[in-house]
């Protein structure tokens, strides 16, 4: 763990009280220098953070931010998201996840963004990512079957994200391959990319957007797609979906994968 997530660890297991520096000091042995500077990265990063002099610093408020230290209490996942790679803004969550898995990151890690600028959707069709709004994230994985599975492997990615999904709103509906709706438009899409041999996988990547909080869409958007905030006329909670979803795909791809290992699919 960085040192900046263990400032926020102590914050929050004292948040109704303020921390000394000297406090914070002799449990992570560094130097008050070094505890402005992860303040500063903290509040860089939407945390409301008091200083006080004599009394030391005090957590009144945390982002809607999508980071493991704002998901790991309700994350009830072995390895899927036990490592989040988190951007305030990037191109794209699966180009960065590519990236990572070519030079051997390990199966689980996720790559999240609050933002994206190109968005990548099936059919080399965009997907808009506005900052703050929706999930934008891309999973590693590293089944150790064949390239021929990697449909099921996507089957299975959208089963599982529907049914985090359906813990919010009942009445979204899964259409395969790639797609769930809502009230007849799309509120989220996945893209598969993977890199292998004739009889491996070396990796996939599970790239998935869901439009969560949008109000609006840009005039040249695709007339089919919506958020659940439109649907519903209520804002969701970006976390509690990031962790329904994240505890639902574990399960299902470990059966998955292990019917697949034992031969029985």
């Amino acid at each position: 763990m960085e040192t900046k997530s263990k400032v926020l660890q102590i914050l929050k297991a004292n948040s109704h009280d303020f921390v000394s520096g000297q406090r914070i000091s002799d449990e992570l042995g560094i130097t008050r220098t070094a505890i402005w500077k992860n303040i500063k990265s903290l509040r860089d990063n939407g945390y409301t953070i008091s200083s006080v002099t004599n009394k030391g610093y005090k957590l009144d408020s945390c982002p809607d931010i999508l980071t493991y230290e704002e998901i790991k209490e309700e994350l009830k996942t072995k390895f899927i998201g036990r490592k989040i790679v988190h951007f305030n803004s990037t191109n794209s969550t699966n180009i960065e996840a590519k990236k990572l898995a070519e030079t051997g990151e390990k199966e689980g890690t996720i790559v999240i963004a609050e933002e994206q600028t190109l968005g990548k959707a099936r059919m080399g069709e965009s997907w808009y990512s506005p900052k703050g709004e929706g999930i934008w994230m891309s999973i590693i994985l590293r089944p150790e079957v064949g390239p021929e599975f990697a449909a099921e492997i996507t089957n299975a990615a959208i089963e599982a994200v529907g049914k985090g999904l359906i813990k919010i709103e009942p009445n979204i509906e899964i259409k395969k391959p790639n797609d769930i709706v809502l009230d007849g438009r799309k509120i989220c899409g996945i893209l598969t990319e993977i890199d292998g041999e004739l009889t491996l996988l070396n990796y996939i990547i599970i790239g998935i957007g869901i439009n969560v909080n949008q109000e609006v869409f840009p005039q040249n958007a695709d007339l089919k797609v919506t958020s659940l905030r439109i649907c519903r006329n209520k804002a969701f909670s970006r976390k509690k979906i990031l962790c329904d979803i994240l505890n639902s795909i574990e399960p299902i791809y470990v059966e998955l994968i292990t019917k697949i290992k034992n031969k029985k699919i």
